[in-house]
């Protein structure tokens, strides 16, 4: 069994970037854990709660940072209640924002995560990888140093009707076609990704370490 920690900036990160997956750890048995940085509004809480009993995470932990303005509050705010969470839960698996992410509050809790990975600090890590939140790293500047390249592809087919399911909780965060944050990108993003691991569906992940 392991410990899986996911980073959710906003609600539906996890949903976006990793929900199939976090399905499959869960019928493996594993115990999940997701940290929500910001808590959204008021209707995005109630919806959160509905997403949490969904994914049956073992842990939810709420930091309450304001949204869009976490650029505002130091690493030294950030870091230690993360850090406490990283100590109290012992993750041997965490999913984190991509580092490059056109939202800022992406790119902060990247910072703020980084600090929580050092081997020597936390050696219960053994696994780490960023998401790929669609309408985020996808529209992140196209310069090499922003790239996000795939390079670890989970199989989610048999749990990707469960997580548009989940998904669709967050009905006021959906938007039409054409727009990326549509159902029907999210399902080409996933199919294309499943195309790249002869699979149907599959979520991408870029692998920052592993300890074997």
């Amino acid at each position: 069994m392991n410990n899986v920690l996911v980073i959710a900036v906003h609600p539906d990160d996890e949903t976006l970037g990793c929900g199939g997956t976090i399905l499959k750890h869960k019928r493996a048995g594993d115990r999940v854990a997701c940290v929500f940085i910001t808590a959204g509004n008021d209707e995005q809480r109630q919806t959160v709660d509905a997403v949490c009993k969904a994914f049956q995470f073992d842990v939810v932990e709420q930091l309450d940072k304001p949204e869009i303005l976490l650029d505002d509050i130091s690493l030294s705010e950030l870091i230690p209640p993360l850090s406490d969470i990283f100590h109290r839960f012992k993750p041997s698996i965490v999913y984190l924002p991509n580092r490059s992410d056109t939202h800022s509050d992406h790119r902060r809790t990247w910072q703020a995560v980084t600090a929580c990975i050092k081997t020597f600090r936390y050696p219960f890590v053994k696994r780490v990888l960023m998401c790929e939140v669609i309408s985020e790293t996808d529209f992140s500047p196209n310069v090499f140093e922003n790239a996000f390249i795939p390079n670890v592809f989970v199989d989610v087919t048999d749990f990707h009707r469960q997580k548009m399911e989940i998904l669709s909780l967050y009905k006021n965060e959906l938007l039409p076609d054409p727009h990326t944050r549509s159902i029907s990108a999210i399902e080409a993003l996933s199919r294309y990704r499943g195309s790249q691991a002869s699979v149907k569906y599959a979520e991408a992940f870029m692998l920052i370490k592993e300890i074997c």
